[in-house]
Order: C-alpha cells, then structure tokens, then sequence
C-alpha cells in the first residue's frame, strides 16, 4: 500500500495541476452521459494504484453487478477546479480522485441514501483501501462517490 501525501501536500508531491498526467485504460468498460469510457486521464504517480483497484474490482463483481451498484459509471477524474464551496482546489485538480456514479452518491447524501454506501459495496471500498486510497463517505460520511489517492 502506498502512503499518499496529505491533500495539503498534493502540489509538492503531484505537481501543479494540468501536469504530469497520464491516460490510464480502464480494466472494464464504463459510461459517462450514457457513453462508453474506456480510458481515463489520471496522475502519473496514483495511475498503476488505480488501475490494480479497477482489476481487482473487475475481478470481485461482474458486468451487471458493476453496472446494477453504479460501479461502471465514471463521474470524472481529472477536472481543474476548487473544491466544492471553498477556494482550495480539489483533489480532481491533481487529477488523484475519481468519482463513481455521481446521481446515486450525491455530494450532501449520508450512508442512508448513498447507493455506494450500501453492504454490497464493500468490496468496492476494500479495493481502494489496500491501494491506501480515501473514501470521503467512509470517512466522513458524504460524497460517496469520491475516492482520492491523498490523505485527510
């Protein structure tokens, strides 16, 4: 497992935004606005981490599985903006988060209403776990959809 730098840390270690970034081809199909993604643009430094998670979630859940708990539906990686109502950027800006789903894991929803939140997920979480990555939602319990190679 790889310790990721703090969010704080991110420019240090990743790079100013827009740089150092790779295209990463996804071990399984995903959509994004009812179309097929089959690559993604991600940070050079957390990509082949992602990538051993997106495998082991392709092994631990089938197409329609993937597709039923929302796991096939990419919300975006790569993305220069601040974090949501404030002014530091977010970790898509480093292009070190991924976003799963967004529509049934909204940003403000708590493990009561986050489809991602849900037992049957827990593989899911388990894969991003062992690669050190942060779930926001298991960690603060909202933005289910989000998980970042770099610590709160």
């Amino acid at each position: 497992m790889t310790t990721w730098p703090t969010q704080a840390e991110c420019r240090r270690f990743y790079g100013a935004p827009g740089t150092n970034q790779t295209i990463l081809t996804l071990p399984y199909d995903m959509t994004y606005d009812g179309k097929v993604v089959k690559r993604m643009t991600i940070n050079k430094k957390c990509a082949d981490s992602a990538f051993r998670a997106l495998t082991k979630i392709a092994s631990e859940y089938s197409a329609s599985d993937r597709a039923k708990l929302g796991l096939s539906i990419f919300g975006g990686c790569y993305n220069n903006r601040p974090m949501r109502g404030g002014t530091q950027l977010s970790m898509h800006a480093y292009a070190c988060a991924i976003d799963f789903d967004p529509n049934r894991n909204q940003l403000k929803w708590g493990r009561d209403k986050a489809r991602l939140a849900q037992k049957d997920c827990e593989a899911f979480w388990a894969a991003w776990e062992e690669e050190g990555w942060v779930s926001l939602g298991r960690t603060r319990n909202f933005d289910w959809m989000h998980v970042q190679a770099a610590r709160l």
